[in-house]
């Protein structure tokens, strides 16, 4: 199949071209003739398997076939929970919008409310936003949602995560009861399905990948290690193997900062984004991490979001997520677009019960290596090994959990989709 079968006009098709895409992926086959349709839809997809495109296009295309009835204000709201996330949409708003007359408009924290309102006040089609700085406009009067067609629900897993539910019940309430409800979540957990229920019209529901899976075409490896010798082994692992790019993520902002002067005394050009940073910084951070001019970025999960490189070679987890979901998320950042990725947990005893958490979701066991001079001073066999309790869930029985035995040569991860 290719797009021109999926009935989309020729100023989108033109604009796909442009960009080299020839076949869709997956979710684009299934997502885009559903939203043309227009139909709800809830789908489930992981980040890197072309899902911006797979509602950008065929909402563009429906917004050029409806009259605006010469109002130039939002026509379709997309919700992202984090700022770069939001960027990115943005960008792919443009990108493939390019032939099309729609405005487009991003409003996000971190950045001026008053050089956003005069944007929004000169007419806007296509607003981009995060529910937190979205709710500040409406407060202030500075935006129309009462002709949105389209809303979307971008990475709403996540928005959940974050404790946005209320704001986006808020903005609800602002927009009209007839209009296309799109959910995008990278699983269907029972909140996303209780929030589906509440917000969807006899939805198309569209999975393309087993819940929870982590990237087919992602190497994972685990080195056991102790904690106060984690910033010496990633040093070495970059150095020895001459890593150029490299995502590593923490847990804490202060972390992140720490780690990054850390590594920058070791000789590597790093950069840290967290939410504490300014936009400006983040932006920057990125561009310069993308172009090459920082060799390694420490990322907080919720600064993660929205990091969008086709080619990104490598992943380390630092620290390993309290929630098992967030490493799906996390080494979901490298694999992707058909690229082979490497996903490197650094793992000290505090965090066994982490890693029995992941192997769970995931259905296997990861490959441990011990690397030579960093041989840890406990054992990592994580077979007697319990559970940890995630945060705000209630505490169930665990089954113990029996691995295979340590190998030096790490193993493809198994099914799964690209991250």
């Amino acid at each position: 199949m290719d797009f021109q079968q999926l009935g989309l006009a020729a100023g989108l098709l033109r604009a796909v071209s442009d960009q080299g895409y020839i076949e869709p992926t997956p979710i684009q086959q299934k997502a885009i003739p559903a939203i043309l349709d227009g139909q709800d839809m809830l789908a489930s997809a992981q980040t890197g398997t072309g899902k911006t495109a797979g509602f950008t296009l065929p909402m563009l295309q429906r917004l050029s076939t409806r009259s605006s009835n010469g109002r130039r204000i939002p026509r379709a709201l997309i919700l992202t929970p984090t700022r770069e996330l939001a960027a990115q949409v943005g960008d792919s708003v443009t990108t493939y919008g390019k032939y099309m007359p729609f405005r487009a408009a991003m409003v996000y924290g971190g950045v001026s409310f008053g050089g956003q309102a005069r944007q929004l006040r000169q007419g806007v089609d296509i607003l981009i936003a995060t529910p937190g700085r979205l709710l500040d406009h409406v407060s202030q009067g500075t935006v129309d949602l009462s002709a949105v067609e389209i809303l979307v629900l971008d990475e709403c897993d996540r928005m959940l995560d974050m404790g946005f539910i209320h704001d986006i019940r808020k903005i609800m309430a602002r927009l009209p009861q007839e209009r296309q409800t799109l959910m995008f979540s990278a699983t269907f957990s029972k909140p996303i399905q209780q929030l589906a229920h509440t917000l969807l019209n006899s939805p198309v529901q569209i999975e393309v990948a087993p819940r929870n899976t982590a990237a087919e075409r992602v190497e994972q490896v685990v080195h056991p290690v102790d904690r106060h010798r984690k910033r010496e082994l990633l040093s070495h692992i970059i150095g020895f193997h001459n890593w150029q790019q490299v995502l590593v993520f923490t847990r804490t902002k202060h972390g992140a900062n720490r780690l990054a002067e850390q590594l920058a005394k070791d000789g590597l050009k790093t950069a840290a984004i967290h939410g504490n940073k300014t936009q400006a910084a983040r932006a920057r951070a990125l561009k310069d991490f993308k172009q090459g001019r920082v060799r390694v970025l420490v990322a907080t999960d919720v600064a993660s979001r929205g990091i969008d490189i086709d080619q990104l070679p490598y992943v380390v987890n630092f620290e390993l997520p309290n929630v098992a979901e967030d490493y799906v998320h996390r080494i979901g950042r490298t694999g992707r677009a058909g690229n082979e990725g490497r996903a490197v947990s650094l793992i000290c005893d505090e965090e066994l019960p982490l890693l029995v958490n992941i192997e769970r979701l995931l259905k296997q066991s990861l490959t441990q290596d011990v690397v030579a001079g960093y041989e840890p001073s406990f054992s990592p066999d994580t077979s007697t090994v319990k559970a940890a309790r995630s945060p705000g869930k209630p505490r169930r029985r665990q089954q113990s959990h029996r691995r295979s035995g340590s190998s030096s040569a790490p193993r493809r991860a198994g099914a799964g989709t690209r991250g």
